[in-house]
């Protein structure tokens, strides 16, 4: 949850998975999601893009789009 959104737990994400979901996603839509990871995969566009990430090094880096 955001801490926008009175979110306390932390939870660490790599900072290109942290802008896909950002990029996909509101704060509201977060807050109402949780830390349900099943339901962020529920997203045809997240869901693609963690399976295009899946095979890339740790210290993989690369800018993220916003849809339009």
């Amino acid at each position: 949850m955001p801490k926008a959104k009175k979110g306390r737990m932390t939870v660490p994400v790599h900072p290109i998975c942290h802008r896909a979901i950002h990029a996909n996603f509101t704060n509201a839509q977060l807050a109402r999601i949780g830390t349900d990871r099943d339901a962020l995969l529920t997203d045809e566009t997240l869901a693609r893009f963690v399976e295009w990430v899946a095979d890339k090094p740790p210290n993989f880096h690369a800018p993220t789009r916003r849809p339009r």
